[in-house]
Order: structure tokens, then sequence, then C-alpha cells
């Protein structure tokens, strides 16, 4: 049986790689903001690790808006946290 190569993605908050099923991408179109639950929109992307500590220190520390370089609504926010309560 072949050994696949698992990929590893950096969370942008706490600096720790995880698998990539274990994390959340937040991708800047030029639609503007979007999150990424596919995995595959075009655009600049960054990961947040899948939990609601790290998701309230992104909030405060404007770790997501200083990564994509653009501001993030609430409504952004609030579809992360969404998604990690599920």
């Amino acid at each position: 049986m072949k050994n696949y190569k698992i990929p590893m993605r950096m969370c942008c908050v706490t600096r720790e790689k995880f698998p990539k099923k274990e994390l959340i991408r937040i991708v800047n179109t030029t639609d503007g903001v979007k999150v990424d639950v596919t995995g595959k929109l075009n655009g600049h992307g960054a990961y947040i690790k899948k939990d609601i500590h790290v998701l309230e220190k992104a909030v405060n520390n404007k770790v997501l808006e200083k990564t994509l370089e653009v501001e993030i609504s609430n409504d952004i926010y609030k579809e992360l946290e969404n998604i990690i309560n599920n």
C-alpha cells in the first residue's frame, strides 16, 4: 500500500503546522474576502485552526487583516464561528 503525503499548512495565528483538513482557509479574491470551504478558490489565502480560542485571538489581534492586507467584515468572522461550532 502506498503512503501518501499529507499536505501541511501553517495557522497564521498560532504559527503551528497542521494537516490541511484541520484548518479553515480564508481567501482574498477579486470579489472580496471569502471563507474557502473547498480549499481551491483563487486568490491570496490564509489558514486558521478550527478552534474558537484561536478565532478570538485572530479577531482581537487582527491577524487575518494583517496577513491578507484587507479589512475583514464581521460577517466573515461570524461565518468562521459557525463553521468551527458545527
